[in-house]
C-alpha cells in the first residue's frame, strides 16, 4: 500500500529548501511517497495523503492548514521561524521525525477554528475562516476606525480605535498577544477580542465561549474604512457600514504532536521565561 506525505517548505528561504530535499530523502527512507505542494496538488490527490511535514514558521503552516482543512490529513511543523508555536518538531529532528510519522507514533491534537461572515446592508458578501484570527484595522493610517461591538445579538460598546482582532485559544499567542490580550491554553474552548489602541474606559481584552457570537460594525461615523484579514492573509477592505461576524466553526485543523509535553513548558520555550530557582512541588511531610 503506497502512503503519501505532503511536503511544504517556505517558497523564498534558502534554509527551508535545503531543509525540503533533507526530509524528502527522510521521508522516502521511510516508506512514503512524497508530494510538494509546490507542485500542485488536486483535492482528490490530497485525500491519499497520510501527513503533511511542514517546513518554516507559523506562516507556512498557516498556509498548509488553508490546504488541509476539512480533511483527515494531519499537519507537523518543523520550526524554522522565529517563534514557531504551531510547530512540534526543529530542524535537526528531521530524520527522527519521518520515521516517527511512519510508524505512527504521534498524537493527533484538533485546533478550533473561526467562521468568518461579511455583510453589507444586511446581505452577505464573503466567508472566511481563521485557525488565529480575523483582524480588523483602518484601512487610512491618519484616521481612527469607528465601531461597534456586539456579543450574542447585544450591544457592548463603541469606541474609536486602530482595529480589532478577534482569535482563537490557538491565536492567543498570536496578533492578540500582541495586541495585549491574554495567554489561553489551547485546550480552552474560547473566542478572544482584542480592541487595539482603543479610545475608551471599557476596551479590555474579552474571553467568551465556544456557542457566542462576536460581532463588529464599522460604524456612519466612522473617518475611514476597514480591512480585514484572516490568519494574516486573505484580506479584504470593509465599507462603513460593514459588519463582521465571527462564530466557532465546526471544521477544526488537525495538528500532529510527537511530544506529550504540556502548554507551560512550551510557552517558557518559545518567550525564554524566567524559570531559574523554580524548586518543584513541595513535598508533603
Amino acid at each position: 500500500m503506497t502512503r503519501t506525505a505532503l511536503l511544504v517548505a517556505h517558497p523564498s528561504r534558502p534554509e527551508a529548501l535545503t531543509a525540503a530535499r533533507e526530509a524528502e530523502v527522510a521521508l522516502a527512507e521511510a516508506g512514503f511517497t512524497v508530494r510538494s505542494d509546490s507542485d500542485g496538488i488536486t483535492a482528490e490527490e490530497l485525500a491519499t495523503v497520510e501527513v503533511a511535514v511542514v517546513l518554516g514558521g507559523d506562516g507556512t503552516i498557516l498556509r498548509t492548514a488553508e490546504l488541509t482543512r476539512g480533511t483527515n490529513v494531519p499537519i507537523l511543523g518543523v520550526n524554522l521561524g522565529h517563534v514557531g508555536f504551531l510547530a512540534e518538531s526543529e530542524r535537526e529532528d528531521i530524520s527522527a521525525a519521518a520515521a516517527r510519522l511512519a510508524a505512527g507514533d504521534y498524537e493527533v491534537e484538533e485546533r478550533g477554528t473561526l467562521d468568518v461572515t461579511v455583510r453589507q446592508n444586511g446581505t452577505e458578501v464573503a466567508r472566511d475562516w481563521a485557525l488565529n484570527e480575523a483582524t480588523v484595522e483602518k484601512a487610512n493610517p491618519g484616521r481612527m476606525l469607528e465601531v461597534a461591538v456586539e456579543v450574542d445579538g447585544r450591544p457592548l460598546s463603541a469606541f474609536g480605535c486602530d482595529g480589532v482582532v478577534m482569535a482563537t485559544s490557538t491565536g492567543s499567542t498570536a496578533h492578540a498577544f500582541s495586541a495585549g490580550g491574554p495567554v489561553v491554553w489551547p485546550d480552552v474552548d474560547a473566542m478572544l477580542l482584542v480592541p487595539v489602541s482603543a479610545h475608551a474606559l471599557f476596551a479590555r481584552p474579552l474571553v467568551v465561549g465556544p456557542g457566542s457570537v462576536l460581532a463588529l460594525e464599522i460604524l456612519a461615523r466612522s473617518a475611514t474604512a476597514g480591512t480585514m484579514s484572516c490568519d494574516g492573509a486573505r484580506g479584504r477592505e470593509l465599507p462603513v457600514g460593514t459588519r463582521v461576524e465571527v462564530r466557532r466553526s465546526p471544521v477544526p485543523v488537525r495538528l500532529a504532536r510527537l511530544s506529550p509535553a504540556p502548554f507551560t513548558d512550551r510557552l517558557v520555550g518559545k518567550f525564554s521565561l524566567p524559570v531559574a530557582g523554580w524548586r518543584g512541588r513541595s513535598q508533603e511531610g
